[in-house]
């Protein structure tokens, strides 16, 4: 992955962030070494990000569609408190192997449960409602993950979605390829969904934050 940021202006903001913790730093570090493709983990800046939105939300229950190695699942699980949980999605038993050895290394790790097979199965048999919901898998389903992901969002909750600049391929038109199109789609869909504010954060391969539109009542009271 490109990056859309100067390497000297991501490390810059990294370096006046929350730094990550030590499992999360030897995590990344044998991710980088042995995995295939360790650009699909999240850096430090966007776990630390991660991490502040989970305690801004003030989550106690976390639901994430791509687990990869366990990097950003650990962030959350660092974040939340002591009765806190992260359900996670992944389909790769490589991955998940790695994540779980290094989620066996902390009682934070106890927070945190993995469900092997395709998300979308899965999440059509979670009854929620989560605090939190990140969406970093396939991205031909990214569409589908949010729709689904709003059933399952507690009303003060917030949904993150990942890699929604996609290399700055969402410029480009036509898209080159299904995923861009996809990315853009579901882009056109949440920017123009009436029940839902979404902000896009420029962080790392872009980062889309959504939560659910509230209206103030006749008697003064905000309401869903």
């Amino acid at each position: 992955m490109n990056t859309l940021v100067s390497h000297d202006i991501e490390a810059y903001a990294q370096a006046h962030s929350v730094p990550e913790s030590d499992l999360c730093h030897a995590l990344r570090e044998e991710t980088q070494r042995c995995m295939e493709a360790p650009q699909m983990m999240v850096g430090p800046l966007e776990g630390a990000f991660l991490r502040m939105m989970t305690q801004l939300v003030q989550a106690t229950s976390v639901l994430e569609i791509g687990m990869f190695t366990g990097y950003s699942a650990l962030c959350f699980a660092e974040a939340l408190p002591a009765d806190g949980t992260v359900i996670t999605c992944e389909v790769d038993e490589e991955s998940a192997a790695l994540a779980r050895r290094y989620f066996a290394r902390s009682p934070i790790g106890k927070k945190i449960e993995v469900r092997m097979g395709p998300a979308l199965e899965t999440m059509r048999g979670l009854k929620g409602p989560f605090d939190l919901i990140f969406v970093d898998a396939d991205k031909i389903n990214y569409v589908n993950y949010y729709r689904r992901a709003l059933d399952l969002l507690a009303p003060q909750g917030v949904i993150l979605i990942d890699n929604v600049l996609w290399d700055g391929n969402v410029l480009k038109q036509p898209p080159p390829d299904e995923k861009t199109a996809a990315i853009q789609e579901l882009n056109r869909t949440v920017s123009s969904d009436p029940r839902v504010s979404a902000v896009l954060v420029t962080i790392r391969d872009g980062v889309l934050v959504v939560r659910r539109r509230h209206s103030c009542n006749a008697s003064g009271s905000w309401k869903t």
